[in-house]
């Protein structure tokens, strides 16, 4: 309650009653992103909850195309230039999944199931 009366008010007081009035938690401000910079995934490990299904949003913010590529995943994805995607995965298993840059693949990264 008191998370979302601060919310609330950092975003407003207009905002501040419909926020309040709600019966339901706030959605996440952000779903788990992973970055490309400079052909490198940021953060290069992301951790999350084992046991759910998930939506991962890869934003590429260098001009040229990158793949999103893990055999551990399952998955095999372009990403376009300045673009976003998202990738539906799980529910997973607690343990380690790599993925790599396909374009570039000296970039690797790690997500964390526990």
């Amino acid at each position: 309650m008191y998370k979302r009366l601060i919310f609330c008010l950092i975003g407003g007081l207009s905002l501040a009653l419909p926020c309040l009035a709600q019966d339901q938690p706030l959605a996440p401000i952000a779903p788990n992103t992973i970055v490309i910079k400079n052909h490198q995934f940021i953060p290069p490990q992301l951790t999350v909850p084992a046991g759910k299904k998930l939506e991962i949003t890869i934003d590429n913010q260098d001009p040229t195309a990158e793949e999103f590529e893990s055999f551990d995943l399952d998955r095999e994805q372009v990403v376009r230039g300045h673009k976003q995607i998202t990738v539906y995965i799980g529910p997973l298993k607690p343990g380690k999944y790599g993925y790599w840059a396909d374009y570039h693949q000296d970039s690797k990264g790690i997500i964390v199931a526990q």
